[in-house]
């Protein structure tokens, strides 16, 4: 059978980065078996539902470059992919499992439920609805049948059995054996006709012939109560992977957004409300995938810098992680850098022109400031920054910067590079060799003469080539910012 996966977001708000992460594995499950990715959305709790949370989910998988096989927007034979448009279906497998004695209706009211739970309490006990108190609530093993067809609001429980080891496998942390003393009996329908989690993510999983479910480690505990549905309907199981969670940098607990407000970094791949994205600090999608990979799966070798086609070509999901992954945004930046620097100017200028529409006019500057400021910029928001003095002469030098230089030796520096260049005797492409040539005459290092120069130019000590600066800013801007230096250092 062809590898078949899903990913099945809840339009409950926007799309976290663990949750992207999620959504990668599962792709990239897919694309290495010549399978199909599968887009579902699971919104049968429209209570928390979030308005345009599906648009965004959709759009942030398509800026990494995931366009999903099937789903709701681009159809398939398996629909609808919208749980909220299955409900018949739900209802129609939960009557099965009545017939068949694997689940039951449950009348208790909240307010029932919320007595037993505050009684056990007082006694430090924990309440569980099962097996071993199933007989003294409100439901259809306890009623009669005349009694229950009165009442019109229940849920359906599903019924574990008593005194039994329910065993199952995950691919990345072996055997799970569970007894099933210890499970309740999950609420399989709500009272509204809605399915639960439980329910519906296997009647889908099967129905839509899902080969692995791939999912956050935190789906674990619910593990032998999806074997129990399979078992129930006589069904095979899939093959499950639950991912390593993603932890704060600390390791100190899951990654969250308050950790990226403390720390100053996104937790969503595109800007939601106040909150900007990945995308608008300027990650390249390349350089976000390449980290989130790495966050819990290893290539087996030393090589980080991976494309998706790459990481396709070699992805082995036996070397997912099973301990947490630390979350490093450090990491992640250098990662982005390294894409930068291996992709062509006129690529980036074509594939992400909204970071370069500030600093030239021009394309074909825009190609060239590009060219020579890459090798320096982390993020795609640092081309502007690092380009503003290409527009204009510097409105103010670094001070700390200023304070290293020999005030005397550098007014000296500029002016005889300013009167060399007014009188012709140097050009924008020879003034570097031949300042150097001179300031071994006049006894002037170079580190010195070039310091100098810099600032005038830039207004402080960090930047990129001076002889390209020169000459992407021309002549008359040159000798301007030499005059001002000079003019700033009297």
């Amino acid at each position: 059978m062809s590898v078949r996966v899903r990913f099945a977001p809840s339009p409950t708000g926007p799309l976290h980065i663990g949750g992207l992460r999620t959504a990668l594995y599962n792709y990239i499950l897919a694309k290495k078996y010549k399978g199909t990715f599968i887009l579902r959305i699971e919104d049968t709790d429209k209570k928390r539902e979030v308005k345009n949370s599906e648009n965004y989910i959709l759009n942030a998988l398509s800026w990494i470059g995931i366009t999903p096989d099937e789903g709701p927007f681009s159809g398939g034979s398996y629909g609808p992919y919208r749980q909220s448009e299955r409900n018949d279906i739900y209802k129609k497998y939960a009557n099965k499992l009545i017939k068949s004695n694997s689940a039951y209706y449950a009348f208790d009211t909240e307010s029932d439920l919320k007595k037993e739970r505050e009684k056990l309490k007082k006694r430090g006990e924990a309440f569980k609805y099962s097996s071993s108190n199933r007989l003294l609530f409100k439901n259809s093993l306890t009623l009669k049948k005349e009694n229950v067809l009165k009442i019109k609001e229940g849920v359906i429980r599903l019924m574990v059995p008593e005194r039994e080891k329910i065993q199952v496998n995950d691919e990345i942390r072996g055997k799970i054996s569970v007894s099933s003393e210890e499970l309740e009996d999950k609420v399989l329908i709500k009272a509204d006709g809605s399915p639960t989690y439980h329910f519906a993510n296997v009647i889908d999983d099967y129905l839509m012939n899902i080969t692995h479910v791939i999912r956050g480690e935190e789906w674990l505990p619910s593990l032998p109560i999806h074997k129990l549905l399979y078992d129930s309907f006589g069904w095979d199981v899939p093959k499950f992977l639950h991912l390593p969670l993603i932890l704060n940098k600390a390791g100190q607990g899951k990654l969250s957004k308050r950790d990226g407000e403390k720390e100053g970094f996104p937790i969503f791949p595109l800007r939601w409300g106040n909150s900007l994205g990945y995308k608008e600090t300027g990650f390249l999608p390349d350089g976000l995938v390449n980290y989130l990979v790495l966050l819990g799966w290893s290539p087996g070798s030393d090589k980080e810098i991976l494309k998706i086609k790459e990481t396709i070509d070699i992805f082995n999901e036996d070397k997912i992680h099973k301990g947490g992954a630390r979350f490093d945004f450090e990491k992640a930046v250098w990662l982005n850098q390294k894409h930068i620097q291996n992709t062509e100017p006129k690529e980036l200028l074509n594939q992400f022109p909204e970071f370069f529409k500030n600093i030239a006019s021009d394309e074909k500057l825009k190609v060239s400031i590009i060219s020579l400021i890459k090798e320096r910029a982390s993020l795609l928001t640092d081309f502007e920054k690092e380009s503003v003095f290409f527009k204009s002469e510097p409105r103010s030098y670094d001070l700390n910067s200023v304070s290293k230089l020999n005030k005397k030796n550098a007014f000296i520096v500029l002016k005889h590079l300013h009167d060399s260049l007014t009188g012709k005797n140097f050009t924008l492409r020879s003034w570097k060799s031949e300042m150097i040539d001179w300031g071994k005459k006049e006894r002037i290092g170079t580190k010195e003469i070039l310091q100098a120069i810099r600032i005038a130019l830039v207004g402080s000590l960090n930047g990129p080539d001076l002889v390209s600066v020169s000459l992407l800013i021309g002549e008359v801007s040159f000798l301007k910012r030499l005059k001002s230096f000079m003019e700033f250092l009297k």
